[in-house]
Order: structure tokens, then sequence, then C-alpha cells
């Protein structure tokens, strides 16, 4: 069942990226041949207006075939009025970033959603106090309930984890003890702790645990935007530095995971809950976008940055030089897919 419902969100964002390129294609009159769930043989197609609807047996992308455009081989061109190649840079580059842009709606949506289900979330409340720290030091204890930090209400363990690493000198708490309100004012101290890349970081700390006790959190018909695009904003965040950190080589290559990781994850995710599988989806879903935008030829990323070229230059790039970085991109790519296969094949082996 996992690995069914690992398929099916799969290619759910698969058809969300494509219909956002589908949408934008035909918005600005530009005919779509083909609109492919998956990739090879074709084990269902239907021909609607003029497009190819079709399902292939290997369901890990997919594609939308415009007019004029073909990745397969670059240098084939259509010179007619519904073309991809007779539309202006400016109008091919929304093409472009339109299914890079579904993804990203698609996990707003996502949030948006997980906002009105509810979230399990850490209550404010002080599991164990360190000795030796400044909480233990000013009184802190156990079962306290940190109502107030710096004149900010505290709803949460993440606002209390929030507040004090983004706080300034003093730390003021309000806390509830036996009923009563208490004022407690608390210094940090820095202390070097890792990062979720493994760096070493200065946070600031007080020396309190969460208790564990959780609570389902849910927010109003508005404050669910707010939250929803908080999270949209800090999962396309940790992708784009974990790209960074990849490229510096803090993350080592090893760690790259594929369409295998992608599975199991999914597949755990699903079996913990809607709501694990919703914030996973949205996720991948932004992975997915943020990816697709990498200036790398056969990505949508790789053709903004030759309409991009066209702008400037005033000229389409040479046929020769648009195949070239087509087929260095393709090879790029799959080498890619093929060396995080194996990774996910070692890992699992090691798991063993």
């Amino acid at each position: 069942m996992g690995i069914l419902t690992s398929i099916f969100v799969l290619s759910f964002l698969i058809f969300f990226h494509e219909l956002g390129h589908f949408l934008a294609a035909r918005f600005f009159g530009v005919k779509v041949e083909v609109f492919s769930i998956g990739f090879g043989s074709k084990i269902f197609k239907k021909i609607y207006k003029g497009t190819e609807y079709c399902i292939s047996a290997i369901p890990l992308g997919g594609y939308v075939q415009m007019k004029g455009q073909d990745d397969s081989d670059p240098t084939k061109v259509s010179l007619d009025s519904d073309s991809y190649n007779t539309k202006k840079p400016w109008q091919r580059i929304i093409i472009l970033f339109a299914g890079p842009f579904a993804n990203f709606l698609l996990a707003f949506l996502l949030y948006l959603a997980i906002a009105q289900i509810g979230i399990n979330t850490l209550s404010p409340i002080i599991g164990s106090v360190a000795e030796n720290t400044p909480a233990f030091t000013k009184g802190l204890q156990a079962n306290d309930k940190i109502l107030i930090i710096n004149d900010q209400e505290v709803k949460s363990w993440d606002d209390v984890s929030f507040f004090i690493k983004n706080s300034q000198g003093s730390v003021v708490f309000i806390i509830q003890r036996a009923k009563k309100n208490l004022q407690v004012v608390v210094q940090p101290e820095l202390k070097i702790q890792k990062s979720m890349f493994g760096e070493d970081i200065s946070n600031r700390i007080v020396g309190i645990t969460a208790s564990g006790n959780s609570f389902v959190q849910t927010y109003g018909f508005f404050k669910s935007f707010g939250f929803a695009y908080d999270k949209t904003l800090e999962a396309t965040t940790v992708i784009v530095t974990s790209l960074q950190k990849l490229i510096e080589g803090v993350i080592p290559a090893k760690d790259l995971g594929g369409i295998v990781s992608i599975v199991q994850v999914t597949s755990q995710a699903s079996e913990a809950g809607i709501v694990a599988l919703f914030a996973l989806t949205a996720l991948i879903s932004v992975n997915l976008g943020v990816l697709n935008l990498l200036p790398i030829p056969a990505l949508d990323g790789g053709h903004i940055m030759f309409n991009i070229y066209e702008i400037i230059a005033k000229k389409s790039p040479s046929e020769k030089m648009l195949y070239r970085m087509t087929v260095t991109g393709w090879i790029f790519l799959l080498s890619l897919m093929v060396f995080t296969v194996f990774n996910d094949i070692f890992r699992i082996m090691g798991d063993l």
C-alpha cells in the first residue's frame, strides 16, 4: 500500500508541474501535442482537442511536448503561429516558469490544508532544567508553563526556541506555576551546537527542554495563509541552502538520495497519517520546483537561461550550441539519477 501511495504522490506532483506548463502554453496560444505522466511506452492515451493525453510505463517523470519544442532534438523548430518557437522570449519564460511555480503553489495549498487539519505540536511546558545553566540559576522549574517571552505570546515550544535564539540581551519569561504567574529574567549563554547540516553554530540557550506534552494546533482561515506562506518559504530556503552546502562539500555526495529514497520516506509518511503525508508531499513539491529552476540545459531553468540570453543578445543561441548543451544536460541528469539510485541501494544494503 505504501508503494502505491508513493507512486500516486509522485504522479500527482508530476501532473501538477506539467499542468502549469500546459495552462501557460495554452494561454499564449501554443499547441500542446502531448501531455504525458511518465516516460517510455504509453499504456494509456486519449486525444482531445488536438492534444494526446497519456500515461506512460515509467512513472519517474513526465512531460508536456509543445509544438516546436523537442528536448530530444532541440534543432527541430516550427515557425507556425501556434508554435513555441514563434512566441516572444518573455512569453516562453513564463511558460517554462509555470511548471516550477505550480509546484510551489501545490506546496502552499498542502500547507494550507495542514493548517486547517491541525498539527501535533509540543506544548510550551518545561520538562527539565539542566544544572548550572542560566535557567537553573534563575529558578525555572520543571512543569513551568511559559506564557510570554519578551512581551511576545508563546503558543508552542517552537515559539520558545525561536524567541530565545533570536533574542538580544536578557530574556524576560512570564511563566505559570501552581496557578500563579511569575516573571523570571534570564541571561542566555552561547553554546556551540550542530546545525541540520552538521556544521558548528553558536546558539543562545538557557538550559531547558520540553516536557513532551503536546496538543493539536490549528489556525484560523486568514492565519492559515500566513502559516502556509511561511512553511513554503522555509522549505524553499532549506532546499536552496542544502544545494549550496552540497556544492561547498559540507553535505557529502554519498548522502544524496534518489527515487528509491523518495518512495521509502513517502511510504513511511503515509503510515504516519495524512498530515505527515501532506507535509512530505509539500516538501518534495518544493524540491521539484527548485531543482527544475537550476540553470541546467534540459531543465526548465536551462531553457529559461537560453531565453534570457536571447533577450540580452537580441538573438537566439546557435542550433549547434543548443544541441550540445542540451545533450550535456541530459547526460548529467541521467548520470545523477544513476548515482542516486546506487546510493539508495548501498544505503539499504547497509541497513540490512
